[in-house]
């Protein structure tokens, strides 16, 4: 009687120890999961602010060349306009010699 009682004790405590390791790896399954998230999640958002960052020097960058572009093409335009200045008081200066030469000639 006293066996049998011992391995009744005995398989209690075996089916005790099956069921605290089978919530022990449920808890740790869990804790798992959770952590894995937890590293997704700052993953994406290392990732998002790597994506904002390079957006950000982008346009900074684009805004540096327009500035330098329109600075480039604002000095060609004075360059021509410096450039053409004298020629069109010269044409200026021609045309109005021939019309006058012409009208003298019509006046006489």
């Amino acid at each position: 009687m006293e066996l049998i009682k011992k391995i009744k004790q005995a398989e209690a405590q075996a089916q005790q120890i099956i069921e605290d390791a089978g919530a022990a790896a449920a808890r740790q399954a869990e804790q798992g999961r959770k952590k894995q998230q937890e590293t997704l999640e700052k993953a994406k958002h290392k990732r998002q602010n790597a994506i904002e960052a390079a957006i950000a020097k982008a346009g900074s960058q684009a805004q540096s060349e327009i500035e330098q572009l329109n600075a480039q093409a604002q000095e060609k335009r004075r360059q021509l306009r410096k450039q053409t200045s004298g020629k069109v008081a010269g044409a200026a200066a021609k045309v109005t010699n021939y019309i006058g030469y012409q009208f003298e000639k019509a006046v006489k």
